[in-house]
């Protein structure tokens, strides 16, 4: 899985792969990532990538040249690049749709800056578009991110244990159950205790039914037609 990351600013990107999970999938080439500045493609003369809105408007838009130059160019390169763009205006990104793009070869992430990307740019060249939440960021670096992150993970070979994507949240619609690590008594909070007597069929079934507990808690806009176990 390549990532290419479509930026004015790779330093606030490339950071986020230097350490930990990510570090290590980079170094066994799981995944990898490259950077194009579209202020490298500009070509006004002052090397800006912004202008004023048609029809008035507070700020500035990234204008249409520096960026269909810079996708022209990674389509050239790369024929199975699949384009998203991070907007506000978009459908929720969501757990199924990390593991259905984790299948994709070249996933580019277009971040926009100041008050967001010319809007032919984005009709033109998205494979699709996205949110990760009803607010707004000053860029789209870390939405590009979050949706790498959670790409990332389900890759074949990222993480070291597979079993670790079986039944996190949103899988089945419902929230992870709660964990606990040993000490089994801290500051006299303890573990459940039916996960202390080892049968794991009952464990199952609790942490089912915890699961169940804390997504009508959490998120009850999940839950439709789940049961509690007996």
């Amino acid at each position: 899985m390549k990532f290419t990351f479509v930026t004015l600013f790779p330093n606030l990107v490339e950071p986020y792969f230097q350490d930990s999970i990510l570090k290590r999938a980079v170094d066994s080439n799981f995944i990898n990532y490259e950077f194009y500045n579209p202020r490298d493609f500009t070509t006004n003369k002052h090397n800006k990538v912004d202008k004023q809105m048609v029809g008035g408007g507070a700020g500035m838009l990234m204008t249409p040249q520096p960026l269909f130059d810079c996708l022209d160019k990674i389509k050239e390169s790369n024929e199975e690049a699949y384009i998203i763009f991070p907007l506000a205006a978009a459908k929720p990104f969501n757990q199924n749709d990390a593991k259905r793009l984790a299948k994709k070869k070249n996933i580019v992430f277009v971040s926009g800056r100041y008050e967001g990307i010319d809007e032919r740019v984005i009709e033109k060249y998205a494979n699709e578009v996205f949110s990760i939440g009803e607010f707004i960021l000053t860029g789209g670096e870390l939405p590009s991110l979050v949706m790498a992150d959670a790409i990332s993970r389900n890759v074949d070979g990222v993480l070291g244990n597979s079993d670790s994507l079986v039944m996190e949240s949103y899988e089945d619609n419902i929230l992870e159950a709660p964990s606990f690590s040993k000490p089994e008594n801290f500051q006299n909070l303890s573990v459940v205790k039916e996960f202390l007597k080892g049968n794991h069929s009952k464990i199952a079934d609790l942490k089912y039914n915890l699961a169940i507990c804390k997504t009508k808690y959490f998120r009850p806009d999940l839950v439709t037609n789940k049961k509690i176990k007996n």
